[in-house]
């Protein structure tokens, strides 16, 4: 059976547990901002490690409660169970055209694989962009 290897990009963010929920919404909404989708596993360390997470329904509703309560404007993301390398982990796959998305009523941008908050500069380019006319 072949290894999965994961690595952080600026699409997809990898949690060692749920326990890390808080910067997981954060890395969805900077990862939105930039890109407009992406995933986010739950169960995989951030050296690219299948260490797997304790997955129930209760676990997959806490992550999709967290995301519909702390991202502005909402998405509508699918959560789900996967076996990799035999060992279980939640997926988020998420995609959204309506930034400025905050996370606990800040504004993040992805940069390479970090989260950053965005400056008062930046949030205005990115709602300006959003509003652009051609005429």
């Amino acid at each position: 059976m072949k290894e999965h290897k994961f690595k952080e990009s600026e699409t997809v963010e990898l949690k060692r547990s749920t326990s890390e929920l808080k910067e997981g919404v954060i890395s969805i909404v900077s990862i939105l901002n930039k890109h407009q989708r992406g995933k986010l596993y739950f169960g995989i360390r951030n050296n690219g490690e299948v260490v797997g997470q304790s997955v129930g329904e209760k676990t997959l509703r806490d992550v999709s409660k967290a995301i519909a309560a702390h991202i502005e404007p909402r998405i509508y993301p699918v959560v789900s169970q996967e076996t990799i390398d035999g060992k279980s982990c939640i997926v988020v796959d998420f995609e959204g055209t309506d930034a400025p998305y905050f996370a606990y009523g800040r504004a993040y941008i992805r940069m390479g694989d970090e989260d950053r908050q965005l400056s008062v500069r930046e949030l205005r380019s990115l709602i300006l962009k959003k509003h652009e006319v051609s005429w």
